[in-house]
């Protein structure tokens, strides 16, 4: 038993050092630019979140733009561009609403009661004095 052991031992030890031949299949895809396009977008008035985005991609040039709102009140737009030769490129500008998105919620809080703490003064108390036995060694 210990020797079908040992034999399996140096196959398994032969088969990982790469020593049999093993077919490999190498399979050859044809090149070819990366080609996409999405976009996506939110409007929830309730909490205000408002934004979306589209992009694309032909090659190695990609165009896009997000819009969202921030907490001013002005949309920001980011038109952007992307390739090989100029890198990233983006163009940032805000407009103003036309009516004001975010609608103002009412908090209510509730209200907390300060009480002051007692004032403790220093109040001396008694000390109990411990006799403790002394022993003589003779």
């Amino acid at each position: 038993m210990s020797c079908k052991l040992i034999i399996l031992s140096a196959l398994v030890a032969v088969a990982s050092a790469g020593l049999l031949p093993v077919a490999v299949k190498h399979v050859e895809y044809a090149e070819a630019p990366a080609e996409y396009q999405f976009q996506y977008s939110v409007h929830d008035d309730h909490t205000g979140d408002i934004k979306s985005q589209q992009e694309e991609r032909h090659g190695d040039n990609v165009v896009g733009q997000y819009t969202l709102i921030d907490a001013d009140g002005y949309r920001r737009v980011v038109d952007y561009t992307a390739d090989e030769h100029n890198g990233f490129n983006a163009v940032v500008r805000r407009e103003p609403l036309t009516q004001k998105v975010v609608k103002a919620v009412k908090v209510v809080a509730p209200v907390q009661h300060y009480v002051s703490a007692p004032v403790v003064h220093k109040v001396a108390l008694p000390v109990a004095k411990v006799a403790y036995p002394t022993y003589y060694h003779h």
